[in-house]
């Protein structure tokens, strides 16, 4: 029987999430409480990497921690960002996002359809003249620079925030009857803050194959499994889920 859940994201910002609609439906309690947070690294980090922003004249964002990161250390680091610098953003709402730093509509911004890089890449080779820098995570793959170096196109990649685990309190109560992941570095926070634990009856699910293979690579057991072509969301399967094991339709 599970009747408390931990969903490794932070709290909905809508009340009209699907995951309240679970607890009513399935009477269990559901606790937003992420793993892992994002961090800046500091400006002398930063600049040990060699990498100096005065060099480029456009930036390419791939999510909003990328964003937050970016203008944090530019401001840290005394870079003033030229108004004619160019904004190449992954989709629209992360787009959209700039205004929080600022004033869009003075800005030259580009964005892709998809929310996959290879369909920002056309708008990135009608300015084949740009220096292009792209702000990254301490985790992240060659796929970006690859497909940036295929096109000819003049870039450098740059690590301006890092994923750390997000410790959990001494007196902090760890009752969970499952367990949902997100990522890889949700299950080794899991492992950092509990070296010791032992999974027992807690269920464990997973969105993305990442995940889950980070699960099972840790020697745990992997209970619920998303995306699937029959549950697409978390919150599909975990619906189902609960409707099989709890019992309640």
């Amino acid at each position: 029987m599970i009747k408390k859940i931990l969903v490794s994201q932070p709290k909905p910002s809508s009340d009209k999430s699907p995951y309240y609609d679970i607890a009513a439906k399935h009477g269990v309690e559901i606790v937003f409480r992420p793993f892992i947070k994002v961090e800046s690294l500091t400006a002398k980090e930063f600049r040990a990497q060699k990498i100096s922003l005065s060099t480029f004249t456009s930036v390419v964002f791939t999510s909003r921690h990328a964003i937050d990161h970016f203008f944090q250390l530019a401001k840290e680091l005394r870079f003033v960002i030229p108004e004619d610098f160019k904004y190449f953003c992954i989709t629209e709402q992360i787009a959209l996002y700039i205004q929080k730093y600022v004033q869009y509509r003075k800005r030259k911004v580009f964005y892709g359809n998809t929310g996959k890089f290879a369909d920002l890449l056309p708008q990135m080779v009608k300015h084949k003249g740009e220096r292009f820098f792209v702000p990254q995570s301490d985790v992240h793959t060659d796929e970006i620079p690859r497909m940036l170096d295929e096109k000819g196109l003049e870039h450098r990649e740059g690590v301006m925030y890092r994923t750390v685990a997000n410790n959990f309190g001494a007196d902090e109560a760890f009752d969970y009857d499952m367990l949902v992941f997100f990522s890889p570095s949700g299950v080794s926070s899991l492992l950092t803050n509990f070296p010791d634990f032992e999974q027992g009856q807690i269920a464990i699910a997973t969105f993305g194959p990442t995940t889950a293979k980070a699960v099972k690579d840790a020697g745990l057991r992997l209970d619920l499994e998303a995306p699937t072509p029959q549950y697409p969301s978390i919150t599909s399967a975990l619906n189902a889920y609960l409707t099989e094991v709890n019992g309640k339709a």
